[in-house]
């Protein structure tokens, strides 16, 4: 699983499509992303309890901007004033719910 992207785009207001270098593809809902933020806003930094209040998030959510973070990560710039996270090239990769990607996780257990 390589976990360098070739192409990182925002598509329809609602979803960002990532294409790897290994020719992967995955998708992801807003949604799910802002919900799956890591920063110390989102989350608690010493227990991992996640402080995003179930359905506080607006399901008309768009990624307004998204910039390379180094050669590691992006950012995202959400339409709801949000813009502290880091998303991580590996943990992105490890997020994908496409039915390949869960079979090998679930080959893995």
């Amino acid at each position: 699983m390589d976990a360098t992207p070739e192409e990182i785009r925002r598509v329809n207001e609602r979803e960002v499509h990532i294409t790897w270098a290994d020719g992967h593809k995955t998708v992801f809902t807003n949604l799910f992303l802002r919900e799956h933020c890591q920063c110390a806003g989102c989350v608690h930094e010493l227990t991992g309890q996640k402080l995003i209040k179930p359905g506080s998030i607006p399901p008309t959510l768009r990624a307004e901007a998204i910039a390379l973070v180094g050669r590691y990560a992006i950012s995202i710039r959400w339409s709801d004033g949000h813009s502290t996270g880091i998303y991580s090239f590996q943990k992105l990769r490890e997020w994908c719910q496409c039915p390949e990607c869960q079979n090998n996780v679930k080959r893995e257990e």
